[in-house]
């Protein structure tokens, strides 16, 4: 980066309050052209406030925004997209109505003789998705894709147009670790075209790869600003707690026996999984890793009968019959999307309900509303998952996105498995919470219980597993262990036939 490039955006002493209260206070910061300028804080710091307020969709309450040095006030989004200003969200702000192509082009049609030119549309698409690796077809309908694809298309729709500014709110949440490299390469290609990008991430390997300048956030203030080189990862995660960080995973004390809890035998989920077979020990964290389309979630899925599928399972030895989510909460096994928005919380709903919606036959015996008994749940779940909330009024969709999947954890502990199945635990989530998440796992497996973990996370998964089963092509392609889970190996598994190379 070059240290004169010109100030492109600036925020001065920018605050904002919903009531009474503050949410951002007296944030000051720049981002040059050329520059990939990081901002990084826990979940609740105020980072995308921040995000909203440079973009439009938020009025500051104090301070002010420039560009070029000249004051603005945007009435609106468009108003800074105008203005060269786009922000890709971090939720998925797609209509599933629509095509992939009518989402991208929503508002901004292009027309040939007064008529849609859909077959223009079709085709700029599908160059500007190719572009970010993804190769899915312009026609298809939102609600067909998957959620990769979705925050793929979200983020192709923002990059349609030349923008001076591109803001990315946690972009790779939901991306394997091939789609992550192929959008930190389009963002070293925004840089290299002098564009100013303001990135947003929990994951700090990418911030430590990416980022020229970072700005840490805590409890809506602002710590300071550092060159990117001088933050290794372990020091980005004190700045943003504010306290000593010696790892991001708790130490690990294994507990696992040689009895087995769990045993699947051929699993077979149409167009996904085929002939799939595994065993989860007793007091074992089972990793389960492969790249997106591998059909890690669809094998469990199929499993539990989320979707069509076949499988032999037995628990301690005895068979068990699973056709519905409902008979394997009452065989003990409890599965934790990895979609808390869309599958695992009612948004719109309060907490109680939501905790408690795997496990009405406790809480509403009879068909009987019993609110003193869900309300005692709820106090007791906050408290145990360390659930930070306004009000006990809140609905679950006003809470951060770690105190969201605390929640999601806490009602899917209610049912009180002794196989807890978690897709994805940690996406979206920062590193406190991550490091809260890894904890309770241990504890439940120190219990005597089994958990697997699906996770793109590699390091993750070799963070806390006992065991890690890589999927390639709906089938298990090898088996690591101690000092054979490494990131190349689970590379290597994911992406060719052989297991013995792996495993040399």
């Amino acid at each position: 980066m070059n240290d004169i490039a010109p100030t492109i955006l600036k925020a001065d002493r920018l605050s904002k309050q919903f009531g009474a209260v503050t949410v951002l206070s007296e944030i000051t910061l720049d981002v040059r052209a050329g520059e990939i300028h990081a901002i990084i804080g826990e979940n609740g710091a105020g980072k995308s406030t921040l995000m909203r307020l440079l973009s439009g969709y938020l009025s500051p309450s104090e301070g002010s925004i420039s560009i070029d040095g000249e004051p603005v006030l945007f009435e609106g989004p468009a108003e800074a997209q105008n203005a060269g200003i786009a922000l890709v969200h971090q939720e998925i702000m797609l209509a599933d109505g629509l095509t992939v192509a009518e989402n991208m082009f929503l508002g901004r049609e292009l027309l040939r003789r007064g008529l849609l030119d859909d077959a223009a549309m079709n085709k700029a698409a599908a160059a500007k998705l190719a572009d970010l690796g993804c190769d899915v077809a312009p026609q298809a309908e939102v609600r067909t894709i998957s959620l990769a694809d979705k925050q793929l298309v979200q983020i192709a729709r923002a990059l349609l147009d030349n923008h001076r500014v591109v803001i990315f709110d946690e972009p790779t949440a939901v991306l394997t670790h091939e789609e992550v490299a192929t959008l930190l390469a389009i963002v070293h290609r925004l840089k290299a075209q002098g564009v100013a990008v303001l990135y947003i991430s929990h994951r700090l390997d990418e911030v430590e790869q990416l980022a020229d300048r970072i700005t840490v956030l805590r409890d809506g203030k602002m710590v300071g600003s550092y060159p990117g080189h001088s933050l290794s990862q372990i020091e980005m995660a004190r700045l943003m707690v504010g306290r000593p960080l010696a790892s991001f995973y708790p130490e690990h004390s294994k507990s696992s026996t040689a009895e087995v809890l769990l045993e699947v035998e051929e699993a077979n989920v149409p167009g996904f999984a085929h002939g799939v077979s595994f065993t989860a020990y007793r007091g074992e964290i089972l990793g389960f890793a492969g790249m997106m389309g591998a059909g890690r979630t669809e094998l469990f899925e199929g499993i539990l009968g989320l979707r069509a599928g076949t499988a032999s399972v037995r628990l301690s030895g005895q068979p068990i019959t699973v056709g519905s989510p409902r008979e394997a909460i009452d065989a003990g096994i409890a599965y934790m999307t990895e979609d808390r928005k869309g599958k695992g919380l009612l948004l719109q709903e309060q907490l109680g309900p939501n905790l408690t919606l795997s496990s009405l036959k406790r809480f509403h015996p009879a068909l009987l509303l019993s609110t003193g008994r869900e309300a005692e749940a709820l106090s007791q779940a906050i408290e145990r998952y360390d659930i930070r909330l306004g009000s006990f009024d809140a609905r679950a969709g006003q809470l951060s996105g770690g105190n969201q999947q605390k929640l999601l954890l806490a009602k899917i502990m209610l049912t009180e498995p002794n196989i807890l199945i978690i897709d994805e635990p940690t996406r979206g989530i920062d590193i406190a919470n991550k490091s809260q998440i890894y904890e309770f796992i241990q504890a439940f497996v120190r219990k005597g219980k089994a958990c697997i973990v699906i996770s793109s996370e590699m390091q993750e998964l070799i963070g806390i597993c006992d065991r890690i089963l890589v999927v390639r092509g709906g089938r298990i392609s090898g088996e690591l262990t101690g000092d054979a889970m490494t990131e190349s190996n689970i590379a290597l598994l994911a992406t060719t036939h052989s297991a013995t190379q792996a495993a040399a």
